[in-house]
């Protein structure tokens, strides 16, 4: 009997000692197939042994025993390097957590070349024009791989309201800022040069089916479905200790059980996918990369490109001006003792104890700016595509990993939950050489940044001065950058009051919105608005159309005024009436839906005027 099992063996190109340290798997390799005993055959010499331990005889679960494989297979496929690799990357970085190693040790840091803008200013407005001429030759990424339930929604992210006043949600908001930017750039080009900008959206397992639906049930919300390509992120093995064995599913003994890689594997999908090499065949130069749930980000966009194309940036990081240890991470040079350097992401619990060890005693503090002169990290970035395909040819758009084990003890021995390797998009700039044109630009917070991840009750607890980052902030921070800009360009506008919403007090300013299409740059807003206008703090005003302009025009109360593409509608003249109104909700009022509780309000329209201009021509709206 021994002989022919050593002889099945031999024809399977079996190592008998191998299969001996699962005797539970030997039983049962008749079940599978030539690939699947290749990737058992893996397993064990990765000190994968303990998966099979449970294993009954053949006769029991053989079908799930297959779809362990199946598994197995997908996530060595779906892994640079397949799980080899991992179980090697993770015994490397867990045995530095262990021993407490620094990932920065050896490096000194310095501040990085950059570009910080002054929004409205000459200079601000050349960048501007510039990145609508570039806007044509980009590809826009969306990273949506997660879900709302950290905000108290049920739903996917995306499909939140961006703010109440006209319901759109974050994902409408960004395909019309998108489309309303290939029509800029298509205007200035003219002729036949004519573009239509891609579209990539990463899902996740959480998020892909929703997402699906919540374009397709909205026709992909004026988007051509052509231009929209969703990447599915696959999910990572679990480990369970220091010695990198997989963490078998609790709640089911034939899988192993994982969680999300990050959101760096972005890098990697597009590159496996084609889309990049298609881009770059179609004559595209650039690829924006921004996050989920950040309703401002489109205010900075042009500018920033602009940025990237005059200072030839192959890697420009949009950041915001940051206090000196505020909780963001802080873009800095890294010169290591070697001589290699790179621009990057450092997180704010480190850039301090860094700076402290390199020759500055205070650490991070604030220059005469009163900022720190680290920039604040927004994870929103542009990508010049030519040297990122050949970055990522030798890459493969693996990005440096690291992991973040919850121990037990001091000993660090055991894990009190399984752990995984994760990966950051932002890191993208770690295995770039030193030749690599890396650099920033710094917009204003309120003109950049205002993402929506917390939920009420843990908003309400951040230390007072703390940005709340939650749908409160979120939406008043819609708000006031819209009435910034609109006094910019010379509108009267009443100053803020304070109010508080789910116990954060927040500036409540007049509800002004607008559609991407009537200005997607600062200079259109200037040119659509003339004369002396004013606004009312208690005031509402929505605004839905590209030729829609404002002259002398005094607002307290709400107007809501909407136009056809060929349609001129000049707004002028004093209107008053009651407007709507902010009535607080509570959050744990489960009788309000909780897109709305979760911001603490909901709006009253107690009376407003509104117009709707369906016919072509040039019209006057005045009461």
């Amino acid at each position: 009997m021994a002989s022919t099992v050593e002889s099945n063996f031999s024809r399977l190109n079996i190592n008998a000692d191998l299969f001996s340290s699962a005797p539970n798997l030997q039983g049962n390799l008749s079940l599978l197939s030539s690939e699947q005993i290749e990737l058992a055959k893996m397993l064990l010499e990765m000190g994968q042994s303990h998966l099979f331990q449970h294993w009954p005889e053949p006769g029991v679960d053989d079908d799930e025993k297959k779809s362990f494989f199946d598994q197995v297979a997908r996530l060595n496929a779906n892994y640079p390097g397949g799980l080899v690799s991992y179980i090697k990357n993770a015994r490397e970085l867990l045995a530095d957590s262990k021993e407490g190693k620094n990932p920065f040790d050896g490096f000194t840091p310095s501040v990085p070349t950059g570009e910080v803008l002054t929004f409205g200013d000459d200079n601000f407005m050349k960048f501007e024009e510039t990145g609508i001429q570039e806007v044509g030759d980009a590809a826009f990424v969306l990273v949506a791989g997660g879900l709302g339930e950290r905000l108290g929604y049920n739903g996917i992210k995306v499909a939140l309201p961006s703010e109440t006043t006209n319901g759109t949600c974050f994902l409408q908001h960004y395909i019309e800022s998108i489309l309303a930017l290939q029509e800029a750039s298509n205007r200035l080009r003219g002729g036949e040069n004519q573009r239509e900008i891609p579209f990539a959206i990463m899902t996740s397992d959480d998020t892909h089916k929703r997402t699906l639906e919540l374009l397709e049930s909205n026709d992909y919300f004026g988007m051509k479905p052509t231009q929209v390509k969703l990447l599915k992120q696959e999910k990572v093995a679990c480990l369970d200790d220091n010695d990198a064995r997989l963490a078998v599913d609790p709640h089911n003994k034939y899988k192993i059980q994982t969680k999300p890689h990050g959101h760096g594997d972005v890098h990697s999908l597009l590159y496996s996918s084609g889309l990049l090499n298609s881009w770059f065949d179609a004559g595209l130069k650039w690829v924006l990369f921004f996050q989920d749930t950040n309703g401002l980000l489109f205010k900075a966009i042009p500018a920033s490109l602009g940025v990237s194309s005059i200072r030839k940036f192959h890697v420009n990081s949009l950041a915001v001006p940051r206090k000196a240890k505020e909780a963001i991470g802080g873009i800095a040079k890294l010169t290591h003792a070697d001589g290699r350097s790179m621009v990057i992401n450092v997180e704010y619990n480190q850039l301090d104890p860094l700076l402290r060890a390199t020759g500055h005693p205070d650490g991070d503090v604030n220059d005469e700016t009163g900022y720190s002169p680290f920039p604040g990290n927004i994870n929103q970035l542009i990508l010049e595509l030519g040297p990122y395909i050949e970055e990522l040819k030798k890459t493969g758009g693996a990005i440096k990993e690291f992991v973040n084990p919850k121990y037990k003890d001091a000993s660090k021995t055991a894990f009190k939950s399984s752990t995984r390797l994760e990966c950051m998009m932002q890191d993208y700039p770690k295995t770039l050489p030193p030749t690599a044109r890396v650099g920033f630009t710094v917009m204003d917070t309120w003109l950049a940044y205002a993402p929506v991840k917390n939920n009420p009750e843990d908003a309400a607890k951040l230390p007072k001065g703390n940005p709340y980052h939650s749908a409160t902030s979120g939406e008043m921070a819609i708000y006031r950058a819209n009435n910034l800009i609109l006094r910019k360009a010379g509108v009267q506008i009443d100053d803020p009051v304070n109010q508080q919403f789910n116990g954060q007090e927040v500036e409540v300013w007049s509800r002004i919105t607008w559609k991407p299409k009537w200005a997607v740059t600062y200079s259109e807003v200037k040119r659509k608005v003339t004369g002396n206008c004013s606004i009312s703090q208690r005031s509402t005003m929505l605004i839905n159309g590209r030729n829609i302009s404002l002259e002398d025009l005094s607002l307290d109360g709400a107007l809501l005024v909407s136009s056809v593409d060929d349609t001129e509608v000049k707004v002028g003249g004093s209107i008053h009436n009651k407007g709507w109104v902010l009535e607080n909700v509570d959050y744990k009022d489960s009788s309000v839906p909780e897109e709305i509780r979760i911001r603490g309000f909901r709006i009253n329209k107690v009376e407003q005027l509104e117009k709707n201009y369906s016919e072509p021509g040039k019209n006057k709206l005045e009461p």
